[in-house]
């Protein structure tokens, strides 16, 4: 495939009018040397500008193809360059001697080609080509930078990937840990709790694990993953476990990463709630603020515990790490112990379903 020049419509035209210029500027030359009016300059000078830049175009592509400069000696390049430029250069002559000859019955004004013009077209014909080669070259070496750049892109994209996928299944054993342990505490002293909380856990698995790591969801498709997973811990804790939430309007629509939520719910539950007595509400709020959605988790602590226990564990951090692999430094999270309450604020830029099909 012709790359190049020639590599696309666009840059076709853009050389072939580059070549064209130069058409026009030879036949001033003709003029102002008063060998020939303007109509008649034209009519020879432009066609074999064309005609040359044609075939100076696709002899400096496959050369410069063929002689890499990061690959090639410097000497060996500019002496083959060189000998073409000199031969393209001779053919350009005779090729306007026999366009001039074949020309000359139609045009009667054309005048004999003298030697002196000999020489200016034999001399613009090696400057030219050699500009054609280093045009191409110039060319190849953006092509190759652009390639490269592609090619580090996806690299990066595959990282990025490959990190979010690991981070996503650091969440499932973690959840699916804790919730086994819940079970086998019940197993003794509610076996009727416990058939009913492996059936709900049985079904929170197969939902989440049939959302696609690399796709984002709405926010009110992961705040009922959310009331699923607290439906599962409700069997064990009962009226102990509140939740509220407070999603604005067109928050709900906003995409986020999957189950980036439920590692901040379960530190909720298991670090907070569970040491308290009494138990505790676990709310979340959610508005829209400009081109940021923010989220804030909060949930009651026990008041004896020390303020970095409600955050332990692997649940903050992996957030952490998700939002940086996702949004980069667009996006933060940060957390705080208020007396008896657990915060957590989460900023990420607003993305619709509308917005990501566009």
């Amino acid at each position: 495939m012709m790359h190049g020049a020639f590599g696309s419509r666009r840059s076709t035209a853009l050389y072939l009018a580059a070549w064209g210029l130069l058409g026009v500027l030879l036949a001033g030359l003709m003029v102002a040397a008063d060998a020939a009016p303007w109509g008649t300059s034209l009519l020879f000078a432009v066609p074999l500008a064309l005609v040359y830049g044609c075939a100076s175009g696709f002899s400096a592509y496959y050369l410069c193809r063929a002689y890499p400069l990061a690959s090639r000696p410097l000497l060996s390049v500019l002496g083959v360059f060189t000998c073409t430029a000199v031969c393209a250069g001779a053919l350009w002559l005779a090729a306007g001697s026999g366009f001039a000859e074949a020309l000359r019955p139609l045009v009667p004004g054309l005048p004999q080609m003298t030697r002196a013009f000999a020489a200016l077209m034999f001399g613009l014909g090696v400057i030219l080509y050699g500009l054609s080669a280093v045009a191409h070259y110039l060319a190849l070496e953006f092509e190759r930078a652009r390639l490269f750049e592609r090619r580090e892109l996806e690299m990066k994209l595959a990282a990025q990937e490959a990190e979010l996928r690991m981070l996503r299944t650091q969440i499932d054993p973690h959840f699916l840990f804790n919730s086994l342990n819940s079970i086998s505490a019940l197993t003794s002293i509610d076996p009727q709790g416990a058939r009913g909380m492996t059936l709900q856990l049985s079904s929170f698995l197969r939902r989440s694990l049939g959302m696609d790591a690399q796709r984002k969801v709405p926010l009110d498709e992961e705040i009922a993953l959310v009331r699923d997973f607290l439906a599962i811990e409700q069997v064990r804790f009962g009226a102990r476990l509140r939740f509220e939430h407070a999603i604005g309007a067109g928050a709900g629509q906003c995409l986020l990463p999957p189950m980036l939520l439920q590692p901040l719910v379960e530190n909720a539950v298991k670090h907070g709630i569970g040491n308290r007595l009494d138990g505790g509400l676990v709310r979340i709020d959610a508005e829209c603020a400009g081109s940021l959605l923010r989220i804030r988790v909060e949930n009651d602590a026990d008041e004896d515990a020390a303020p970095a226990a409600a955050g332990c564990g692997i649940g903050l951090a992996n957030v952490r790490q998700r939002l940086l692999a996702t949004y980069a430094h667009e996006a933060s999270v940060h957390w705080t112990r208020l007396d008896a309450r657990f915060r957590v604020d989460i900023a990420l830029p607003v993305e619709t379903p509308s917005l990501t099909e566009a």
